[in-house]
């Protein structure tokens, strides 16, 4: 107790409150040490002196007991040397344990902060660089983090918007870019969205445990595990022409390189599948309402992904990049993400893009927040670099396609 008295607030004070942990016990046992040696040496002395009331001094020989026993200094020493080494190393061992708990401690009041504001644990501090698992942040300081970002966030953020465009505004000093009436750009940025607050559902009902979105898009998934990745945005893809009458536009090719065109599916034919070949059968009458578009796009991503996807697209490039293009990389697993949004800085020049996309298994479409960037989140930066970190994949800059 004297010695972490003595010890514990020095290290605390000085190293301790920057969690340089290591350094804690370190200056522990060196107090303990030097007081184990002032007691060692008080011990030897109060035993020869309490049994047989005589002092030493040097290496002269003690009496001990009826047999005549000798016993030097050195000896003694050893006798009480294991006990005493017991201190320093208590010493450590609790120096160690409360300089980690109060490590564990700050850190589980640094997730509560983060939580309770529903802020990413990469929150950026107010020069924009991201703050990693290793620095020392007091509750004052992530309040002042959070309270920025919200500040921020408020002036991104209209809670009752009820599209894309409506929903997020532009950050300051950027303004959406000019899109053609009734495109399929225009179509994404005026999609319509869930109430602010909604959760991310799965096809049964379930809730995505992750919380990757700032946004949920208002198109049913379905109640069977299809509406994936690729499936999403086969899905945005073809609800635009549809909507616009485009029959003829929509069709998909399936990982085989089945072409499905809706135009057949339409005019009543059917895709029989047998092991890796596909093929049309004459089996109803025609039909255009849109339950059966909606089963053409249940046969399609059911035979379809990011694979089959990915080879139908052409590439892109990221200085001309445009809304509804497609990050994706095929494969399997493989991902993508699209391209909702735009805004550009006419003085810099620079461009920022929101991003949608589904996921395994078949969940609801999303708006996803921007986990590198909260402050500015969901929009993310078109100069992002050679990859692009979303909340669930990372793309590179080569990874950019679009449709034709």
């Amino acid at each position: 107790m004297f010695i972490n008295n003595i010890a514990t607030p020095f290290w605390k004070q000085q190293f301790c409150k920057q969690e340089r942990s290591f350094f804690c016990p370190i200056y522990s046992v060196v107090f303990a040490g030097a007081f184990s040696g002032w007691l060692q040496d008080k011990l030897v002395y109060a035993i020869i002196s309490m049994q047989y009331k005589e002092f030493y001094s040097g290496n002269e020989p003690v009496v001990l007991g009826g047999p005549i026993m000798l016993y030097k200094k050195w000896e003694l020493r050893f006798l009480i040397l294991l006990p005493v080494l017991l201190i320093p190393l208590f010493t450590a061992s609790c120096s160690i344990l409360f300089s980690f708990r109060g490590k564990t401690m700050e850190n589980e009041e640094r997730s509560e902060i983060l939580r309770d504001n529903n802020i990413p644990n990469n929150l950026q501090n107010s020069d924009d660089s991201v703050l990693n698992k290793n620095d020392t942040i007091t509750g004052k300081k992530y309040s002042e983090h959070v309270s920025k970002i919200k500040e921020t966030n408020d002036k991104i953020l209209n809670r009752q918007g009820e599209t894309v465009a409506e929903r997020f505004i532009v950050p300051e000093g950027y303004k959406r870019i000019d899109v053609s009436e009734g495109s399929f750009a225009d179509y994404l940025r005026n999609i319509k969205l869930k109430p602010h607050g909604a959760k991310v559902k799965y096809y049964d009902g379930r809730t995505k445990p992750l919380d990757v979105h700032e946004a949920v898009i208002d198109i049913d998934v379905g109640t069977k595990d299809l509406q994936q990745c690729a499936d999403s945005i086969i899905r945005l893809r073809a609800e635009y022409l549809y909507k616009t009458g485009s029959y003829d536009k929509i069709r998909f090719n399936f990982t085989n390189g089945f072409n499905a065109e809706y135009s057949k599916w339409m005019n009543g034919y059917r895709i029989n599948v047998e092991g890796n070949n596909a093929y049309w059968v004459k089996k109803t009458d025609k039909s255009n309402d849109y339950s059966t578009f909606r089963k053409y796009l249940d046969i399609v991503f059911a035979y379809a992904g990011t694979l089959s996807l990915s080879k139908e697209l052409k590439a892109a490039n990221v200085e001309d990049i445009r809304i509804g293009d497609i990050f994706i990389k095929g494969g399997t697993p493989g991902h993508c993400v699209i391209i909702m949004d735009m805004a550009e800085n006419k003085k810099t020049g620079k461009k920022m893009f929101i991003l949608a996309q589904g996921y395994m298994p078949a969940q609801e479409m999303h708006i996803l927040k921007n986990e590198t960037a909260p402050s500015i989140s969901p929009w993310y930066e078109a100069d992002f670099g050679d990859e692009l970190h979303t909340p669930e994949w990372t793309f590179t800059k080569y990874d950019i396609k679009r449709f034709e």
